[in-house]
């Protein structure tokens, strides 16, 4: 199939950027996104032209490199997908396709479809951690967890870091991601020393980094591609709500 891009160029942080048109041709059906765009690359390399810049890495939907808004979408139609894992079946012969870069003040352009999110990894860095003394591994039973605490924290730990949540947000929000970050360690025996600490150190690196408040839109739940619940959100508020109050008092 042959189709349509429409792929924004922005060849530096400072440069204003547009959507530059090309024809990507005799597409096969069981091409990922990336894949396509690879091919596309290809093209524009033996023509002398400079290559469309995009994130990868594993294409293999774990390590949350790959992010762009397709048709408007972070990721593409497709839910509980990575954009790398998006295939092309998707798309009919003669179809249009806009591609650019998550919009937030967060993750400033760098180059074409490249943000920068390392305003993901100073949140991370500013609490999501134990202080635990480390040494030999302690015994599996060593400390009991309920079942339950134990899976809604390895729910939150499928976080893979991608910021569609914060692409999909009308605010261009970070709460979903932070409050999984939050919780994985909150909900564990390891993390309670320093819950409310972490709370409120992460969340006041979240507002540094020019992310905007949390209205309870939802979009941040439909475009992560490990179908995250915004339940984690009002867990959030609720522990920075106590650890705030335990700080004044």
């Amino acid at each position: 199939m042959n189709l349509t891009l429409h792929v924004w160029r922005q060849a530096s942080p400072d440069d204003r950027g547009r959507f530059v048109t090309y024809e990507a041709l005799d597409v096969e059906a069981h091409m990922s996104f990336l894949e396509m765009l690879d091919v596309v690359n290809e093209g524009l390399e033996e023509r002398g032209e400079e290559p469309i810049a995009f994130d990868h890495d594993c294409r293999e939907g774990i390590c949350g490199t790959c992010g762009m808004v397709v048709n408007g979408r972070p990721h593409g139609p497709w839910k509980r997908t990575t954009v790398c894992q998006l295939h092309m079946r998707e798309y009919r012969d003669g179809d249009d396709i806009w591609i650019e870069p998550w919009r937030a003040a967060g993750f400033p352009v760098i180059r074409d479809l490249v943000v920068d999110r390392t305003s993901l990894d100073r949140i991370v860095a500013a609490g999501g951690f134990i202080s635990a003394r480390t040494g030999s591994a302690p015994d599996a039973n060593a400390i009991p967890v309920p079942k339950a605490h134990a899976e809604r924290a390895m729910d939150a730990a499928s976080c893979i870091g991608c910021g569609a949540c914060v692409a999909a947000c009308p605010n261009a929000s970070a709460m979903l991601f932070t409050s999984a970050k939050v919780a994985h360690l909150n909900l564990l025996p390891q993390g309670r020393p320093e819950k409310a600490m972490r709370v409120i150190d992460m969340v006041l690196q979240m507002e540094a980094e020019n992310f905007g408040s949390c209205t309870n839109h939802g979009a941040c739940e439909t475009a992560c591609p490990k179908d995250i619940s915004v339940d984690f959100i009002a867990l959030l508020n609720r522990d920075y709500l106590s650890a705030a109050v335990g700080r004044s008092g």
